[in-house]
């Protein structure tokens, strides 16, 4: 059985296997813990700042930073910048105003750690511990990038708790999602080497679903190698 894309690309059965394989891996499954800060990363994807809404309501910490300007992907979707529109969001979930600092120029994660870190010591906060809240496929590389940006901070993740065929349904694209989870694999492969981030050890039955989603053109998402 295969399914197309808006772009008639046809994805089989096995593809969406190795693309949950993918989808597992990226995700670090740390357990949700109370922390100094969170931090919102900015994506197309406005599923984080529902989540970190939750777990403020939770009462996991008393302060977020949601981070983000504008890329190609999220410039029509988020005309006001990504950390703007999550903090509109979160503001109508219920997160009081005072508990949200917005840092609204990021333009990568490594902007967003930086400039997320710059703008809660402008606060007079130093935290010792950040919840990292995104997109599920972005946890790993987001995990890996704090670690080698911010060392000295106890890094967890967290994301909406979905499975790849519900986030699919949420974000409406099957062929940008999948694009967009071959990409963040690449850049949790590559960026180590340009030391942009830790180093994450990737399952060979990992690798080898990669290759084989680049070689059938799920590749929008790649940098150059």
């Amino acid at each position: 059985m295969t399914r197309s894309t808006d772009d008639g690309l046809k994805v089989t059965d096995a593809q969406w296997q190795r693309a949950r394989l993918i989808w597992d891996h990226h995700q670090m499954h740390h357990e949700p813990r109370p922390a100094d800060v969170a931090i919102g990363l900015g994506s197309h994807d406005l599923g984080v700042a529902t989540a970190t809404a939750d777990l403020y309501r939770a009462g996991l910490f008393p302060t977020v930073v949601f981070t983000g300007g504008n890329s190609p992907t999220t410039a029509a979707r988020f005309p006001r910048g990504e950390a703007v529109h999550y903090r509109e969001h979160a503001l109508s979930l219920g997160v009081p105003d005072p508990a949200i600092l917005v840092e609204p120029h990021a333009g990568n994660t490594g902007q967003n750690i930086t400039l997320s870190r710059e703008v809660l010591a402008d606060a007079g906060i130093t935290p010792a511990t950040v919840l990292l809240v995104c997109k599920p496929y972005m946890e790993r590389r987001s995990y890996a990038t704090a670690r080698k940006l911010w060392p000295e901070v106890e890094v967890r993740c967290a994301s909406e708790d979905l499975t790849l065929d519900d986030y699919v349904k949420s974000i409406g694209d099957e062929k940008l999602v999948l694009d967009m989870l071959v990409g963040d694999l690449q850049r949790v492969i590559e960026y180590p080497k340009l030391g942009y981030a830790v180093v994450q050890p990737v399952p060979e039955d990992v690798h080898e679903a990669y290759e084989s989603l680049v070689a059938a053109g799920f590749t929008s998402r790649l940098i150059a190698r």
